[in-house]
């Protein structure tokens, strides 16, 4: 089954071992030291990243490494940056139909 992105962001505990591996490359152990839950239940989410592309694992020996792999995060940024367009315009068009009522309000006689 072949996963995205935003299904491996949607759970914490899968931000929380990103977050983890970006500042550095870690076994599976040393990962699953810095949770409450399973080691299976660790390797779980870690097949979950490796499906989605954000964690790449690789074999030294009998111990497995994983890596965290944020280009994969350039997608989720190219989603997000259309609806901060959309609502960065939708504020400007705001402040403006503001502005030209503070005016129109200013010229207007005193009650």
């Amino acid at each position: 089954m072949r996963r995205d992105v935003f299904q491996a962001i949607a759970d914490p505990t899968r931000r929380e071992i990103i977050d983890l591996l970006a500042r550095n490359p870690q076994n599976l152990n040393s990962i699953a030291d810095n949770f409450t839950i399973s080691r299976p239940a660790i390797s779980k989410q870690i097949k979950i990243l490796t499906q989605c592309g954000l964690v790449i694992v690789t074999r030294q020996g009998r111990e497995h490494y994983c890596s965290a792999n944020l280009k994969k995060f350039n997608e989720v940024a190219a989603w997000i940056e259309q609806y901060r367009v959309f609502w960065n315009n939708k504020l400007d068009a705001l402040g403006d139909f503001l502005e030209k009522e503070a005016e129109v309000d200013k010229r207007s006689p005193m009650k």
